[in-house]
């Protein structure tokens, strides 16, 4: 195969990722504002609570209870487990995408990638109580 056809197989190549990658951001982002109550309050009740309330063993094993908002911005005994405005560092984000040696939740369902979109989004909107 010549050069000249490499090539631009190649920058087709790089063109049809670009527009697939741009697509998919345009998907992440059409969530619009995220709602604790509405949004993401309903994914912990059906993910996290089962372990992370009251001695649950979430609770026992870190200290993060996730009852209330009040109680997840409290965070861990290890610290905050929510950076508003910046989900890349927040611990809930790096744990529920398995950005860490660990996932949550252990041993059960991995949250989906429209759950994950929606922690990541409302964690980068400020995670508002709202």
């Amino acid at each position: 195969m010549s050069s000249i056809i490499r090539r631009a197989m190649l920058g087709a190549w790089v063109v049809l990722g670009l527009s697939l990658g741009h697509s998919a951001i345009a998907n992440a982002e059409n969530f619009g504002q995220i709602s604790y109550k509405d949004d993401v309050r309903p994914i912990f009740e059906l993910r996290c609570l089962e372990c992370h309330t009251n001695n649950g063993p979430g609770v026992v094993g870190s200290g993060l209870n996730m009852e209330t908002y009040e109680d997840l911005m409290r965070g861990t005994r290890f610290g905050p487990v929510i950076i508003p405005g910046n989900a890349m560092v927040s611990n809930l984000n790096v744990l529920v995408e398995g950005r860490a040696g660990i996932r949550m939740p252990h041993n059960r369902k991995r949250l989906t990638t429209c759950e994950t979109a929606i922690l990541r989004d409302w964690v980068n909107q400020g995670a508002r109580n709202n």
